[in-house]
């Protein structure tokens, strides 16, 4: 029997199970992720972030966020991203090439009443999210509904780098099989 890395699929199969435990298990190696792209100003912008969902079938991963952060206008203004992640016990990157979706209001409703009572606080505040204070202590913490945020990446390509002994990478697209990369 071959190991997982031998070929694209077990490298595409390995990458999804990670990713979907990472979402359903809060200790999970690749529950933290960057999440790259488009600044306003037309330069990159990356912030560390934290799968909240992920659905192999549907090609999709989700996040959350306060609606009033940079990214969100980021996002709307250039729907495309990267997300990176890494496995360090498996020597795995994945970037997950996605167009993404902000969704806000009704749509959004089961997945805040999901967030503990305590964890609220992180999708509000006062001044909001990049505003310069003159003091830290100058930030209020809030829970605002209406800044709750579900960022939703409809991914359109996997690029799975395994670092063994062999370097191997994949890439692979929804309804396409996956092929080899030089690594």
């Amino acid at each position: 029997m071959s190991e997982w890395f031998e070929t694209p699929e077990g490298l595409a199969d390995r990458a999804w199970a990670h990713l979907e435990r990472a979402a359903a298990e809060p200790g999970a190696p690749m529950r933290l992720f960057s999440l790259s792209s488009t600044g306003l100003g037309g330069g990159a912008e990356a912030r560390m972030m934290v799968l909240r969902g992920a659905d192999r079938a549907g090609w999709t991963l989700r996040a959350q966020t306060d609606r009033a952060s940079r990214k969100v206008d980021e996002l709307q203004a250039t729907p495309l991203a990267t997300l990176l992640f890494w496995h360090g016990a498996d020597s795995l990157q994945i970037r997950a090439r996605a167009r993404m979706a902000v969704q806000t209001g009704r749509v959004v409703e089961e997945a805040w009443n999901e967030v503990p009572e305590a964890a609220r606080r992180n999708y509000g505040g006062q001044p909001p999210p990049s505003t310069p204070m003159g003091r830290a202590e100058d930030y209020e913490e809030t829970a605002e509904r209406q800044r709750f945020a579900v960022l939703a990446a409809r991914v359109t390509s996997l690029d799975i780098l395994h670092l063994g002994d062999r370097h191997r990478r994949a890439i692979i697209a929804p309804d396409q099989d996956a092929n080899w990369l030089a690594p």
